[in-house]
């Protein structure tokens, strides 16, 4: 893939993080669990900021951004936090592995940007009950 096609596919990839991250944190009750609920506020604010983020570099490109779509098929349609978490942790490790292809086909500010939110996805995984890897991000290396 080349760099922008790179960036226009992990700006595919947030829309739908920001989408089930949304629906997960719908799901879980603030009263009952409030650390979850936490988690996946916080989560999905993250995303969103990518989101954004990735949006303004390729408006800043001259090119049109990926619009989202129609919808997106959300794991795990349940209110049981265990349940909420792992999902989250899934979309994390999904989110991981674009950046990691985006850190692989970019240079500069951008791949420096990558990074960090290649960092940020592989620790949130961890804090969502994800596994250590030497490698976040690819998953064949684990």
């Amino acid at each position: 893939m080349t760099p922008l096609e790179t960036l226009q596919a992990t700006l595919a990839g947030e829309h739908a993080a920001v989408h089930v991250l949304a629906t997960l944190g719908g799901r879980v009750s603030a009263s009952e669990d409030p650390a979850t609920a936490a988690r996946l506020r916080e989560a999905y604010e993250a995303h969103r900021a990518r989101r954004d983020d990735l949006r303004s570099r390729l408006a800043d490109l001259g090119e049109q951004p990926v619009a989202p779509a129609a919808g997106y098929e959300v794991e795990d349609d349940t209110r049981d936090a265990g349940l909420l978490t792992a999902a989250a942790r899934r979309t994390e490790e999904r989110c991981a592995a674009l950046y990691g292809q985006l850190v692989a086909s970019s240079t500069g500010p951008t791949r420096r940007w990558a990074v960090e939110a290649l960092s940020d996805s592989a620790l949130r995984s961890l804090s969502l009950g994800g596994t250590p890897s030497a490698y976040p991000g690819l998953p064949e290396l684990r």
